[in-house]
């Protein structure tokens, strides 16, 4: 068993992709002018398309945040020949719109707090710490179950990096008052192969890939298909 348990917030503990593509079917009729010669569904898997591999760039050091911001906006609109509508306040309208529908991930909830009455939880996020802070405000329980929670905006390291997990293996050894925790003592449970896979099994942690894939999985990381899998990965009842 771990002796801490490390959760990623997107798309593991909040539903990321879900308050995204509600906030773009808001953005698609608040701007039907522009964008309803497209279906709903055509501009979401646009905006995801071009957002993931700008998140990837600015990841690797290749784009600044606010190219990251610019280039999203303006290159999902020119892909729907969206010409008239001002990319920034497209990109205005989908953050606001983006912030109303944060909900926990179904199932995240009951499980986090499972996990938490057994183990100390620790969160750790990429993002932009304005925007992570806000979510965190939003479904406090992260915070309040948490011994800490990391986001790599405020470290200068973003996930894959180990550099970012060897900072909060040290922050956990103090919190915890734990300085002989070693990486193999935590279990990361988050859902990208890239960024919390790669980067935990990297780093030397434990992982856990929820809704991975078995013949991708490093050694060192188990796939969890839900969270009763991962609850009954951790011996909980």
């Amino acid at each position: 068993m771990p002796a801490l348990v490390v959760f990623d917030l997107d798309d593991t503990l909040l539903d990321h992709r879900g308050a995204e593509r509600a906030a773009l079917a808001d953005v698609h009729r608040m701007h039907a002018a522009h964008l309803g010669h497209h279906g709903v569904g055509h501009v979401q898997d646009t905006y995801h398309a071009h957002n993931v591999p700008l998140w990837r760039d600015f990841g690797a050091g290749r784009i600044t945040a606010a190219d990251l911001k610019r280039l999203r906006s303006e290159r999902v609109l020119h892909a729907l020949e969206a010409h008239d509508l001002d990319p920034e306040t497209f990109s205005r309208d989908y953050l606001a719109r983006y912030a109303e529908h944060w909900r926990w991930a179904d199932g995240a909830l009951d499980a986090y707090r499972a996990v938490a009455t057994r183990f100390p939880v620790g969160v750790l996020t990429n993002g932009f710490s304005e925007q992570q802070r806000a979510k965190f405000a939003r479904l406090p329980e992260v915070e309040a179950l948490a011994a800490f929670a990391v986001i790599s905006d405020e470290v200068g390291v973003r996930k894959p990096d180990p550099r970012l997990f060897e900072h909060v293996l040290g922050l956990a050894r103090g919190v915890l008052d734990r300085p002989a925790l070693a990486p193999a003592d935590v279990l990361y449970v988050g859902d990208s192969f890239h960024s919390d896979v790669e980067g935990g099994v990297g780093a030397g942690w434990r992982v856990a890939w929820l809704r991975g894939d078995d013949a991708r999985a490093p050694e060192g990381a188990a796939v969890v298909e839900d969270w009763r899998a991962l609850l009954d990965l951790l011996e909980i009842a």
